[in-house]
């Protein structure tokens, strides 16, 4: 498995072996002890999700409270789909700043993204469907967002998909409404940095 820190401190990007034959493919998606070594730390699996979206659907920026935080090792398995990855973590030495993975059904890279990292992505075409496994149950109290669209944070999202269409963006009603950064933190939303 190959491994690449991304630009934000606590968020990996691993691009997994795969071994065709023309019975089809074989990779390890996940391996407790290449993530150890990579990240210095155990990802205690609480829960998985599955999401599955149309061209053009943008999902996010949600984060989680720092403490506790949620962890997360995201790839798409069908489709494609650009992974981004936000530093909402007031105090540290990225905090605003965005990293991309394109994460789709031939390279099958997996984004890590460590506890109180924003997280968000755009399908790319129709039917990408993104799993994750997470390190926290799902717990409302503390989930937040932020608009992905907020020209302050910049995401250069894309405007075609990967069969040279143009994507209109759908957000849900909550991600519309989602704070931009800067309302998120003038109201003390924002996950913590833990050093």
């Amino acid at each position: 498995m190959e491994v690449r820190p991304l630009a934000i401190d606590g968020a990996w990007e691993f691009t997994p072996r795969q071994f065709g034959d023309a019975r089809g493919l074989f990779l390890e998606w996940f391996k407790s002890t290449a993530f150890r070594e990579a990240t210095g730390r155990d990802l205690d699996l609480r829960q998985a999700n599955c999401s599955v979206s149309t061209a053009g659907t943008l999902r996010g920026i949600h984060y989680t409270q720092n403490p506790p935080g949620q962890a997360k090792y995201v790839t798409c398995v069908r489709g494609a789909v650009l992974d981004v990855i936000v530093d909402l973590r007031v105090g540290s030495p990225t905090f605003g700043r965005w990293d991309t993975v394109l994460l789709d059904d031939r390279d099958r890279r997996v984004a890590f993204l460590s506890e109180g990292l924003g997280h968000g992505f755009l399908a790319l075409e129709d039917h990408a469907t993104v799993i994750y496994l997470c390190d926290l149950e799902y717990t409302p109290a503390l989930d937040g967002e932020v608009n992905p669209l907020d020209p302050a944070i910049g995401i250069e999202w894309p405007t075609v998909g990967t069969d040279g269409s143009a994507l209109q963006f759908t957000l849900s009603a909550k991600d519309t409404a989602a704070p931009t950064l800067e309302e998120a933190q003038a109201a003390g939303k924002l996950p913590a940095h833990l050093p």
